[in-house]
């Protein structure tokens, strides 16, 4: 069984794959982490799912704690060589930012799998999570580079931190647009301004492009923006995880122990 792991700044999302079907998958918040403590979880999700053992772990991550916990659990618990997925990694697309090792995992990863499911088409993949990242990806599988716009929830905690006398709220899709409280209010302002944010960067990045991309979302919230945007086509919540198998079959072809 294969184990994709993306570690972002709020949410951990792990992936169980055996051949090309995804069995499992959990998304978990984000925490500081020791390997012998990632050992653990892995040993739990293993009994959860029934899994014998790991045959191979691929990982995108960019909190470097933990990615140093993962791979040392890797190494010592599951005696395997961990596939770690970054900037100059051999994704099979090729990368046109500036300075490659700077572009997130996360996203290269998003734009291999966005690029093996719609072949032959220009993309834009939106990833909504702690940031949302809005990534350009060429018909022939060439990454551009993008966007980075706030998240939904960290452009909430920063107005809720600033604003002293205003409340948290569980953010979600408000009943009206005009709020008749404060809370209402916050509700409405965050969400739709959010999705405005990201239709308006996607609407200026297709005129920049002269032509018309399908636009993906994933991410833990890409099925509550997706049901309003205006502009995104798909929703696939497990992109990421899909994009670490793609890497990892290309790369491995399978096991490798060390």
């Amino acid at each position: 069984m294969l184990i994709t792991v993306d570690i972002g700044n709020t949410q951990i999302v792990l992936g169980l794959y055996r051949g090309k079907q995804l069995r499992a998958h959990y998304r978990l918040a984000t925490r500081s982490m020791t390997a012998d403590e990632a050992g653990l979880l892995l040993f739990q999700i293993a009994q959860a799912e029934k899994v014998k053992r790991y045959t191979g772990l691929a990982l995108s991550s960019v909190v470097p704690a933990l990615t140093g916990s993962f791979i040392q659990m890797a190494r010592n618990r599951l005696h395997l060589d961990p596939l770690v997925v970054d900037g100059e990694t051999d994704t099979g697309i090729l990368v046109r930012y500036e300075t490659p090792r700077q572009v997130g995992a996360d996203r290269l990863v998003n734009a291999v799998a966005a690029h093996a499911r719609y072949p032959g088409h220009p993309l834009i993949v939106v990833d909504a999570g702690t940031a949302t990242s809005v990534d350009v990806v060429t018909e022939k599988g060439e990454y551009l580079g993008g966007a980075i716009i706030p998240g939904i929830e960290t452009g909430a905690e920063e107005l809720f931190r600033r604003a002293a006398r205003l409340h948290r709220v569980d953010l979600g899709k408000p009943k009206n647009v005009i709020g008749r409280n404060t809370a209402e209010s916050i509700r409405s302002g965050v969400y739709y301004g959010a999705i405005g944010g990201i239709d308006e960067v996607v609407t200026r990045i297709q005129k920049e492009l002269k032509k018309m991309a399908k636009v993906i979302a994933t991410g833990g919230l890409c099925e509550l923006i997706a049901q309003d945007s205006r502009t995104i086509t798909d929703c696939d919540p497990d992109l990421t995880l899909e994009g670490l198998r793609l890497v990892y079959e290309r790369l491995r072809g399978g096991k490798r122990k060390i």
